[in-house]
């Protein structure tokens, strides 16, 4: 493959995308082929759905492959536009599996320090992102985040919150996935947030640092849910597992 056609393999996704590219560039899969699916290339490269996820997102924004709901992704270019990779940053899945570590212990540490009156702007800030505005709630949904990490007062960590939002803005895969989470009609859950609000005014760092890590791992399904291309292949595959169980049982 050319060097106007490779990039740089430090990413698990990017070596992922990088094969499949090797294999549009030699002939394996044509224009209009349908890639395998996202299971069977999780098992191929002994990797996550959420990575081969980000692997296909990376490809969509060259314009090599299309995602077809209920059917699959397919090759629609052997070659990016123009030659020449879209640029790409943190995969968001990746992102998202690195705030809910960080933001989980954010928490606990939130819960032990956090006052009445900050307890109160954390309240006000779900009430806002019960917004019809879905930019207004995610604009809410960013500072509450940032708010808790800003009641440890420890400078560091609110920096280190700030900066994994700033990657989620500029990152291009992230934008692809916001959109299609969007069209979905995916917005911050107020409820997860008033459960994270709870647990930090009870002042118990565990329950805090609970509630932080299970909102962000249903944020990773939600997107999950959200870009799902094979649902009739997975419908599938759950009515064959249910006919071996009560075969098994019969």
């Amino acid at each position: 493959m050319s060097p106007a056609t490779t990039r740089t393999e430090g990413r698990l996704y990017e070596r992922i995308a990088n094969d499949i590219r090797q294999a549009l560039a030699t002939g394996r899969y044509g224009v209009s082929d349908r890639l395998p699916s996202e299971r069977d290339l999780a098992q191929q490269y002994s990797v996550s759905r959420p990575t081969i996820r980000e692997a296909i997102i990376a490809l969509e924004l060259d314009g090599l492959v299309e995602v077809r709901t209920n059917s699959g992704v397919y090759v629609i270019a052997l070659q990016p536009h123009g030659g020449k990779l879209t640029e790409t940053d943190v995969g968001p899945f990746e992102l998202l599996e690195a705030r809910r570590i960080f933001e989980a212990e954010i928490c606990g540490l939130a819960a032990q320090m956090i006052d009445d009156e900050q307890v109160a702007r954390l309240r006000a800030l779900t009430v806002d992102m019960e917004s019809g505005d879905l930019l207004r709630a995610e604009a809410a949904d960013r500072e509450f985040h940032i708010e808790i990490a800003r009641i440890t007062q420890n400078s560091a960590m609110e920096k280190t919150v700030s900066m994994l939002w700033d990657a989620r803005m500029k990152s291009p895969q992230y934008a692809l996935l916001t959109g299609k989470a969007r069209a979905a009609g995916i917005a911050p859950r107020v409820s997860e947030h008033r459960r994270i609000v709870a647990a930090l005014a009870s002042r118990n760092a565990e329950t805090a640092r609970e509630a932080m890590r299970d909102h962000l791992g249903r944020v990773i399904a939600h997107l999950l849910e959200a870009t799902e291309v094979e649902a009739i292949e997975r419908a599938r595959a759950e009515v064959d597992a249910k006919r071996r169980r009560f075969g098994a049982i019969g």
